[in-house]
């Protein structure tokens, strides 16, 4: 077996238990950055977590675990309704917080790291050293979703502009 599956392998048995949860599957109804679900944008941030912990000897493990449940807020933070329409980037790492605790046992590590996900927004520095490290890799992630979204779009648009060049010419050459 390779290396990088067995990687794998260990980190989904990690947090097999969280994969495993229907609340934090309903994640998977929310849109985190563009084309990514917040399930999908957590699983990233955790993996790539996990794997830069673990090649620095630190708790990779603390950093899957949290990095999966880091933004458990469940509701769309784009629908600016009464405190979220202003205040999501500073509230919800305390919301993820707190739903997180109500469905695990969570260390004191796992829990600062998923509430200072957000450093620098939320000005307290990040206690842990893989507390650090998930708040860079979120974002990291945050980029890297954003960034593969203009990429097909503009891809996309691309094209459109051939194929209307091309049904241009084909259009003036019939008239």
């Amino acid at each position: 077996m390779k290396k990088n599956q067995i990687m794998i392998d260990e980190f989904n048995l990690i947090i097999t238990d969280i994969l495993s949860n229907s609340t934090v599957n309903e994640m998977k109804n929310y849109r985190q950055h563009y084309d990514t679900n917040c399930f999908e944008h957590c699983k990233n941030v955790a993996f790539y977590s996990y794997l830069i912990c673990k090649k620095y000897n630190l708790d990779y493990e603390a950093a899957a675990r949290a990095g999966m449940l880091h933004d458990l807020f469940l509701y769309d933070w784009r629908r600016k309704t009464g405190e979220r329409k202003r205040w999501h980037g500073f509230r919800h790492p305390r919301i993820a917080l707190n739903n997180s605790t109500e469905l695990f046992t969570l260390s004191s590590k796992e829990q600062d790291i998923i509430l200072k996900h957000m450093w620098p927004l939320t000005i307290v520095f990040p206690k842990y050293k893989e507390s650090f490290i998930v708040s860079c890799v979120d974002k990291f992630c945050a980029i890297k979703e954003s960034y593969e979204h203009y990429k097909k779009n503009c891809k996309v648009q691309k094209a459109y502009r051939y194929a209307y060049v091309l049904l241009s010419l084909i259009v003036l050459n019939l008239v």
